[in-house]
């Protein structure tokens, strides 16, 4: 059995004797390498977002699934779409092993059980139009793996995102993606490097689905929610340069019907 990437040997040696520039230095030049790692993913990002698009077109929604920092992540993405594209909650749903409690704590070995990742889907009566996105830096987390192969025995739209070539996780899918960054600064620390490149690429699927969905206008987020003073300013400045209004006038037509997009259409 040959090892895992995400496993094998930090190329730093002596890491418990450098200087803090040293470390510094060491993690940024490793960190560099994500971004190119996830290019070469591009087209399989693509296929996975189109099918997502479909599905959520046809009044579907899309849940991401992990354990630890990968199902941190997923929960990271999924709470920032309302505030950010104005859709409601339900819609993108991070679910993590060991329940909500693990967002914070470790539920030791929540993530071996390979009926849970089902059974929590289920909770959310999930069904064929659906999108399930496992993530798993490793590619063979148990309750992710599970999850997946009874979605897919049941029809349901299957993802994956790993960071390791050939990943067990990537045969049990319809869209696997694969983003291989290489070894971890420290060895197996899978919350560095393959950690950057899941939050990249679950960027890159939340973004691109909204945009698709008509959730952003030209650049701008329109149906962003007013849920701080930042986001009523940034509102307001938006209003003042596309309708050409003044300040005043901008921010009280902003409060009055709520969001950009429909002060735009009023």
């Amino acid at each position: 059995m040959h090892q895992k990437t995400t496993e094998s040997d930090s190329l730093y040696q002596n890491i418990d004797q450098m200087s803090v520039n040293e470390i510094l230095n060491g993690i940024n030049n490793e960190d560099k390498k994500v971004a190119l790692a996830v290019e070469k993913a591009l087209p399989q990002i693509e296929a996975l977002v189109l099918k997502v698009v479909e599905n959520m077109q046809l009044g579907g929604r899309l849940f991401y699934l992990g354990a630890g920092t990968s199902g941190r992540l997923g929960i990271v993405d999924a709470s920032e779409c309302p505030p950010t594209f104005g859709v409601s909650h339900d819609l993108v749903i991070g679910i993590i092993a060991g329940g909500d409690q693990a967002i914070r704590k470790a539920v030791e070995f929540a993530e071996d059980d390979t009926e849970q990742g089902y059974k929590d889907l289920e909770k959310f009566d999930i069904n064929p139009i659906d999108s399930v996105i496992g993530i798993s830096a490793s590619g063979s987390t148990p309750y992710v793996l599970g999850a997946l192969k009874e979605c897919k025995n049941r029809g349901i739209t299957t993802g994956s995102l790993c960071c390791n070539q050939n990943s067990e996780i990537s045969k049990w899918v319809d869209f696997p993606i694969e983003v291989v960054p290489g070894p971890e600064f420290i060895s197996g620390s899978t919350r560095m490097k393959s950690g950057t490149a899941q939050k990249m690429v679950l960027n890159m699927i939340s973004t691109a689905v909204m945009v698709k969905l008509g959730r952003v206008k030209g650049n701008k987020m329109v149906d962003m929610q007013l849920s701080n003073a930042k986001l009523i300013e940034r509102g307001t400045q938006m209003l003042m340069n596309l309708k050409n209004l003044s300040y005043d006038d901008a921010k009280k037509l902003l409060l009055e019907k709520g969001n950009v997009r429909k002060a735009l259409e009023g």
